[in-house]
């Protein structure tokens, strides 16, 4: 998609972390660290079609095999699902369609003005503090099953066979530690060695990619002794009574919406809670998600307490890298462009950062052009928040498909989960630098 950011003179305020300048460990620099492209060539395999009781042992095979699709989704699926996209063209966000700037009239074929019930402020919208506001989430560890137990009382040593419950307290443990594995899912695949990779870059470490006893002690250090990886949460009637609407197809469908709201409880509970829809359905089986009823979901991680002053997105890794100063303080898996419409290289600043903004679609060309206005929501094709970029028409932003994000093309920008996103914007300041290579 091609995206117009907004004009620099919107000012939206951003949740900044105080600048934190002690720096204990050594820190490599983006330009010294390893491909990942290299060192993602050794990969853990599980059998993912097992149950999540099974503790068969993992085997590791070389990289010479077929692209890797999803973690735990086929090639197939995640075809069947880009396939699901949009008639979209060209694109540009835009925080007030009701703003005579907000569009250029010369592209106004076919432009309908949303009406006025959708006009409303949504930047504070049930969506991001769905994701966001974890702080008052009831959880607790009653009533756990023998699974989740075994998850939350996972230890490593040398030696041992890879088990799912050791590879989700290790996908946890990356995610508390702001090395982002994306969607978690029980399954060791690309994100997750990514993750790791990063991780161990982060403290200093060898990059290996491999679990060993400093990495161990490393992702531990700084986490509570008891913090349990899976807690039990009760539904509540607000979570119950959210906007849910299927998301249509086309983008004409989607401008009659009054918001791209998620589509059911399931997939804002797996954005509230870092988890692929599908291993939150593991986890609930027979479960009705009802007002009162107890579920099993991640116990995700605290904000980052770290001012982020730029950002480094490498289309090779996959992976941006978010930096106070010269300290590498997160990770996240990214999509960076792609072969057909390549994001530009070179440094540039962020200009504007909305959320929960609104899309202008283009469709088709020529005669046959027609523009669209999508509403806000978690699925709208630039996910909740937008930060633009000095270079015109591209910028970072959500994603409406986290479980294909590092593995699904973008149109030129750099795209991240929904929480992922959010925890990059409550930290950056306009000015700020964004390098693409």
């Amino acid at each position: 998609m091609s995206i117009t950011a907004l004009s620099a003179t919107i000012s939206i305020s951003a949740l900044a972390a105080p600048i934190d300048s002690n720096r204990t460990l050594p820190v490599r620099t983006v330009n010294n660290l390893p491909s990942l492209a290299v060192k993602t060539s050794l990969e853990i395999q599980e059998n993912r079609n097992r149950s999540t009781t099974s503790s068969s042992a993992a085997i590791a095979k070389p990289a010479n095999k077929p692209k890797l699709a999803a973690d735990n989704m086929s090639v197939e699926e995640l075809t069947r699902k880009d396939g699901q996209s949009d008639d979209i063209s060209g694109g540009q966000v835009v925080a007030d369609p009701s703003s005579s700037a907000s569009f250029n009239s010369a592209d106004s074929q076919g432009f309908a003005l949303p009406d006025a019930g959708q006009l409303q402020d949504a930047s504070n919208d049930a969506a991001i503090k769905s994701i966001a506001d974890i702080d008052g989430k009831k959880h607790t560890t009653l009533n756990l099953s023998s699974y989740a137990k075994q998850v939350n009382e996972a230890t490593w040593t040398p030696n041992m066979n890879v088990n799912s419950a050791m590879t989700i307290k290790m996908q946890a443990l990356l995610d508390w530690n702001h090395a982002s594995p994306g969607a978690i899912d029980g399954g060791w695949g690309m994100n997750s060695k990514k993750a790791l990779i990063n991780f161990q870059n982060m403290r200093g470490l060898p990059a290996t990619g491999k679990m060993d006893q400093a990495t161990w002690d490393a992702l531990n250090k700084n986490i509570p002794a008891n913090k349990p990886v899976l807690v039990t949460y009760t539904l509540t009637d607000e979570d119950i009574n959210t906007n849910f609407a299927v998301t249509p197809a086309g983008a004409e469908e989607k401008s009659k919406m009054k918001g791209l709201y998620y589509q059911d409880i399931k997939e804002m509970l797996g954005e509230r809670f870092h988890m692929d829809v599908r291993y939150l359905d593991k986890l609930n089986k027979n479960k009705g998600y009802k007002a009162g009823e107890t579920i099993t979901v991640l116990n995700t991680r605290a904000p980052l307490k770290e001012r982020i002053t730029r950002v480094v997105a490498s289309k090779a890794d996959k992976t941006l890298y978010a930096y106070n100063g010269d300290k590498l303080v997160a990770t996240y898996p990214t999509t960076v462009g792609s072969d057909s419409t390549p994001s530009p290289q070179g440094t540039f600043k962020i200009v504007n950062k909305v959320k929960m903004p609104w899309y202008k679609a283009t469709v088709g060309e020529g005669d046959q052009k027609k523009v669209h206005m999508l509403p806000p929501g978690p699925n709208s094709p630039v996910g909740v928040v937008w930060m633009g970029l000095s270079k015109p028409s591209y910028g970072l932003h959500g994603s409406p498909k986290p479980e294909g994000i590092s593995r699904q093309a973008s149109a030129g920008c750099v795209r991240l989960t929904n929480w992922d996103v959010l925890e990059v914007y409550a930290n950056i300041e306009n000015g700020a630098t964004v390098e693409l290579k």
